[in-house]
């Protein structure tokens, strides 16, 4: 998508270790044009496939994958919660996964209340890097009983490893930019 690739380029920074900070549009301040765009993208991509439900993790994921929904016809948007809140009813749906920028494992929680069985599930996130935290979210749509239909990003890091580990759940992939390289201070857009 050549007007993600732009904003990327022109005021994204390579942080170093592999994190690029795009805050300005995206990871703090969002920008709702920007991301109502990145939304309908990602839908024409799986809009064949009928998905039932978005699936996200708290808090970068919520939204792309509101304006994926959005764009799908207003389906609805489950987050993974990284802290459970008093009224989420035991049992959950719980999978961890270590967060690269924060350092640390990551609990992602998910109420049976709104992931069913018989749901067809993609998954957005708003980083493919290396593809643990999306891996946890297929876990959780498999514990689920759910359809995994699909993974999408608004932006995959390749040269992290995540879209060959992903692969094993056998189904598309997409990100919306993919960033190729960052070595040197360096921000290579495929």
């Amino acid at each position: 998508m050549e007007l993600l690739k732009q904003r990327i380029l022109k005021e994204g920074k390579n942080l170093g270790r592999g994190i690029l900070k795009i805050d300005s549009f995206l990871n703090h301040q969002i920008d709702a044009r920007l991301m109502e765009a990145v939304g309908e993208h990602i839908a024409a991509e799986f809009a064949a496939a009928r998905p039932s439900r978005i699936l996200t993790a708290e808090v970068s994921g919520l939204v792309p994958a509101a304006m994926v929904g959005k764009a799908l016809g207003n389906i609805p948007v489950v987050y993974a919660r990284k802290h459970k809140s008093i009224t989420m009813v035991e049992p959950v749906f719980m999978e961890t996964a270590p967060s690269h920028t924060k350092g640390n494992e990551v609990a992602l929680m998910v109420s049976p209340q709104f992931l069913h069985k018989d749901d067809r599930i993609l998954i957005v996130d708003d980083f493919l890097a290396t593809g643990r935290t999306i891996d946890a979210l297929c876990r959780i749509v498999q514990s689920a009983g759910a359809d995994l239909l699909g993974i999408a990003a608004v932006v995959e890091k390749t040269f992290e490893g995540g879209r060959d580990m992903l692969a094993a759940w056998g189904v598309p992939i997409y990100a919306a930019a993919t960033i190729t390289d960052m070595s040197e201070g360096k921000i290579i857009l495929m």
